[in-house]
């Protein structure tokens, strides 16, 4: 078996499905170029996917089908190899937090850096951008949640940023109408101190956007948390 194969094998034995171009240099000792010779090898025999330069998955066989296995899985690593924080959000947050209709291929990631979209397999992956300073307030532990999968866990908006996320991505999250279809089927879990206390890092449009869709859902406690928005909206207004 060739050296390759042997580190790839004893890679998943222990559970872990991914690795840096560092990590299979120091573990083979290999010379770059024959480095280079073996990963494009395993790669077109489909025993990897190179996502991001530098960074493997390694494909077992029920990952054939889909071309990678679902980023949940891989996003974390991913993110790390590249030092940007992140949260998953949109569609398959919304999903996460119980709206059943958001299934999607499209996999949806809030990073304060601009990155490229990419498409590995069947999924699709979107890197939304939100500026460093707001990210910053926003990407916290009160907010954030993890999302779980056998291969550890995953940086997951909670429900506010996920319904905030969705108002000012709306283009990106099946339009204004599958928004107020989020807002209504997960609204209820909105913490409304949290939702209004996060709402002062989005424009002012979309907070009012989502306050009136919370309305039009019934759910009235988080829609009055960010009626001090629609108010301040009036005053500039009126200025």
């Amino acid at each position: 078996m060739a050296p390759i194969e042997s580190y790839l094998d004893d890679l998943l034995r222990h559970g872990r499905a991914y690795f840096s171009r560092n990590d299979v240099a120091a573990a083979l000792g290999l010379k770059p170029q024959a480095l280079a010779a073996a990963l494009t090898r395993a790669i077109n025999k489909r025993r990897l996917a190179n996502p991001r330069h530098g960074f493997y998955l390694i494909l077992r066989p029920e990952d054939q089908i889909a071309g990678a296995p679902d980023p949940v899985k891989w996003i974390d690593p991913l993110m790390k190899h590249q030092g940007i924080d992140y949260r998953i959000s949109l569609l398959r947050a919304a999903a996460f937090h119980g709206s059943s209709h958001q299934a999607s291929m499209v996999f949806q990631v809030i990073v304060p850096r601009q990155l490229r979209d990419f498409e590995l397999g069947r999924h699709q992956l979107q890197f939304l951008y939100q500026g460093p300073e707001a990210f910053s307030l926003l990407n916290k532990p009160e907010l954030v949640g993890q999302m779980k999968s056998d291969a550890g866990f995953a940086r997951v908006a909670g429900v506010e940023l996920t319904l905030l996320d969705c108002v000012r991505y709306f283009h990106k999250a099946a339009g204004i109408n599958g928004v107020a279809q989020i807002a209504k089927d997960i609204g209820a879990k909105a913490n409304p101190r949290a939702l209004a206390k996060s709402a002062a890092a989005y424009e002012n449009s979309a907070v009012r956007r989502l306050g009136y869709l919370l309305e039009r859902a019934g759910h009235g406690r988080q829609a009055r948390a960010l009626e001090p928005f629609v108010r301040e909206a009036k005053t500039m207004l009126s200025l």
